[in-house]
């Protein structure tokens, strides 16, 4: 969770008995001696507290993101992403916070209904990670109606980039493809909307600094989509050899838990933010791939990350 205050910034980050900051210690070294680090839980409910006190704006960041880990531990879901998500909202509200932005998923929407998916598509609980997170999301929707707690919701799809850990789909497919030729995956057929993480980053700040986004959910996506099975293609295009792929029981969901489709309509982003995105899924991958291969340590090829 980062929290803003005046033109101080406090990073709230996930206690660590090693002391570690997570990618805040690759930033360079000017930008992290201005960055506050608070060590805490996000589900300690005063720890957030006193981190939030004293702050303007909070962007809410913190939760539990890889589905097939939801599968395995989803009470964690709930402590992190629900009650996380509450103990922003009450500090936030206690302390008078200008603006809350919250982080919620395009895997909200689980499989499409139609597409491109708007804001008001219906919300489904295809995977524990998805329930805890559109609990997360009414939550936020509920302080807003109730105590008018100045929230606003953006809901990103599938962002990627540089320092994506192993268990998203691109350094997945990158880190196999430049140990070989071989692929151990699950299902190829899932479509997804990619978004560049700084145009996510982009989208994150134009919706703070927009009056007209107070109370309201936002998606962030590129408005197409492309197939695991194409994603392979095209990195291995960038890897200079052809990728053969062997599907792993172990990386396919459960079937009525995979979510086949996810194309988003940004147009509210873009009308009521001035926000749209910049980098194309080629030019993306490119600067994937060039950190992956550059940073080998952080990408090491052990198999199925959960």
């Amino acid at each position: 969770m980062l929290v803003r205050e005046g033109c101080q910034v406090r990073a709230y980050v996930h206690y660590s008995s090693q002391g570690k900051w997570h990618h805040l210690e690759h930033v360079d070294a000017e930008i992290r001696d201005a960055i506050e680090v608070v060590p805490g839980d996000i589900a300690d409910g005063s720890s957030v507290s006193r981190a939030v006190k004293g702050c303007d704006w909070v962007f809410h960041l913190a939760a539990l993101i890889g589905i097939p880990y939801s599968y395995v531990a989803p009470e964690s879901y709930v402590h992190t992403n629900v009650i996380g998500t509450l103990n922003v909202l009450e500090a936030c509200r206690n302390h008078g916070v200008e603006r809350m932005l919250h982080t919620s998923t395009s895997e909200t929407y689980g499989s499409a209904q139609y597409v491109p998916i708007d804001e008001k598509h219906p919300l489904v609980g295809q995977s524990p990670y998805s329930a805890t997170k559109i609990g997360a999301d009414k939550l936020v929707e509920s302080y807003w109606l109730s105590f008018e707690t100045p929230t606003t919701t953006v809901r990103p799809f599938n962002t990627y980039g540089p320092r994506q850990s192993q268990r998203a789909i691109i350094p997945t497919i990158m880190t196999q493809a430049l140990a070989g030729t071989k692929l151990g995956l699950g299902n190829l057929d899932p479509v997804r909307d990619l978004t560049f993480v700084t145009d996510t980053a982009a989208g994150f700040l134009a919706a703070a600094k927009s009056d007209q986004t107070i109370g309201r959910t936002f998606n962030l996506g590129v408005g197409s989509g492309v197939s695991i099975r194409e994603l392979v293609e095209k990195i291995g295009k960038l890897a200079g050899h052809e990728l053969e792929v062997e599907q792993q029981e172990e990386r396919v969901r459960p079937e009525g838990s995979e979510v086949q489709r996810l194309i988003s309509d940004n147009s509210l982003a873009k009308s009521l933010m001035d926000w749209e995105p910049r980098v194309d899924l080629d030019e993306g991958l490119r600067r994937t791939f060039e950190h992956v291969r550059s940073h080998p340590g952080d990408y090491p090829n052990r198999g199925y990350v959960v």
